[in-house]
């Protein structure tokens, strides 16, 4: 396959994980700003989580000035400009299919067609027309039909695995990152943080958002009993395999994906995967919150994107 065409079927899924991710977290934090706050923040900062997430809070101040909620879910949501706005995500996801238009079966580029015509739709009718949840869960549910659309239609062969690869990469950064913002965000830094630190209902409802963004909350109350606090939780995202959105099941995957493609270009990446994926797998809850949940989040989001880049390097660019 050449280099240009599994790079455009690894940008494609990328960027609609991508905007699935952008759906989950403005819905968690659009529905925690509307519940009556604590004291330590109000509902505006909650909602400008996703920049802070998304590392976009200076472009969004430079275009806009002070934080205002129906600019920030605009920004986010429905705004051209912003490069990483699920607008702008499913526009370049589209792009990339149709770049590879020949090497996807009709059932994924139809529905990723219909689903950039639609969005085109909503943005002309408005945000606040269409309203903020239902937004997200079209969103959400556009990127299950594609999923299920490739699952259920594309050839088991190079094309799915790169486009696989896009879909785990991108996946293991959110969850990575959404972790360590609801980390930071109930002030739960350092190595003394355990679940007795965030009992409060503020942090159950934090905790709580937290896993239903990343569809695990009915993991969590079959796996544990207690209700969610920082250690369950990143035991849960971090380390537990049978969880879909987990940075271990991600790691797993990709593991798996780069060993299955073909050429020794690729040994640096594959090396990389394993390295990653064999940490994670004899590493204990304990060991991490020895060292700190924040400081061993932001530790491994560099590994992540290091794993990035080296798969970047080994097939996407032209030799």
């Amino acid at each position: 396959m050449l280099s240009r065409t599994a790079s455009d079927l690894y940008w494609m899924s990328r960027y609609l994980e991508r905007a699935e991710n952008l759906a989950r977290m403005l819905d968690v934090s659009y529905s925690l700003s509307l519940m009556p706050q604590d004291g330590r923040g109000d509902g505006l900062n909650e909602i400008a989580m996703p920049l802070l997430i998304t590392g976009t809070l200076d472009d969004y101040l430079e275009r806009h000035g002070d934080l205002h909620a129906e600019r920030l879910l605009h920004f986010f949501a429905l705004d051209a400009e912003n490069p990483a706005s699920i607008f702008s995500c499913l526009g370049a996801a589209r792009a990339s299919a149709h770049a590879v238009r020949g090497r996807i079966t009709a059932d994924m580029w139809e529905n990723i067609n219909a689903t950039y015509l639609e969005i085109r739709g909503i943005a002309e009718q408005g945000l606040s027309r269409y309203g903020m949840s239902r937004f997200c869960e079209w969103v959400k549910e556009r990127s299950h039909l594609f999923r299920g659309a490739t699952y259920g239609t594309i050839m088991r062969n190079d094309a799915f695995r790169f486009i696989r690869l896009g879909t785990f990469i991108e996946r293991a950064d959110n969850t990575l990152r959404m972790l360590d913002a609801r980390y930071e965000m109930l002030e739960l830094r350092g190595p003394s943080a355990n679940a007795a630190a965030d009992s409060s209902a503020a942090g159950y409802y934090q905790w709580s958002a937290l896993l239903r963004a990343l569809s695990s909350f009915e993991a969590y109350t079959e796996v544990y009993r207690d209700a969610p606090g920082a250690r369950q939780v990143a035991e849960l995202l971090l380390l537990r395999a049978d969880i879909p959105r987990s940075l271990r099941a991600c790691l797993e995957e990709l593991d798996i994906i780069l060993a299955s493609l073909p050429g020794a270009n690729g040994r640096p990446a594959q090396r990389l995967a394993a390295e990653l994926d064999a940490r994670l797998r004899y590493t204990g809850i304990d060991e991490i919150l020895d060292e700190g949940l924040h400081e061993w989040l932001n530790e491994f989001i560099p590994l992540l994107a290091q794993l990035g880049s080296v798969i970047h390097t080994s097939y996407l660019e032209a030799a």
